[in-house]
């Protein structure tokens, strides 16, 4: 088994910048892919972001706002957030699968508790 827990959420103002965080425990998550969730209140669960070993996609809202990355030897997953907009207001959920398409299509072994963003106008 292993656990995910994310850090980095907060309040901040519509163009700021914010970096999400998620760490791994447990079972060696190396070989999966891995990427984040989110969910905004009275909406369903959203792709944003996910790495594999040979690519990484984004939801094109998004695209050329935020990068995610990996560090193995940390077992983390980070997903860097520019140009914030009020519209990426969200709980972000930190997700892990060993099939990147099964996990891009919303299925995932793994998953975090969430932490959320807000971004104020």
């Amino acid at each position: 088994q292993a656990q995910l827990v994310e850090s980095g959420g907060g309040l901040v103002q519509a163009g700021d910048s914010l970096r999400l965080s998620c760490r791994s425990s447990g079972r060696s998550l190396n070989r999966y892919a891995m990427g984040w969730f989110r969910q905004a209140p009275g909406k369903e669960r959203e792709f944003v972001a996910s790495i594999g070993w040979r690519a990484a996609y984004y939801v094109e809202s998004v695209q050329g706002r935020f990068t995610i990355s990996r560090d193995p030897a940390k077992n983390t997953v980070s997903l860097q957030m520019n140009t914030l907009k009020p519209e990426d207001t969200a709980v972000y959920y930190c997700v892990a699968d060993l099939g990147h398409e099964r996990l891009r299509g919303g299925m995932y072994d793994y998953w975090g508790q969430g932490t959320q963003v807000t971004v104020s106008s």
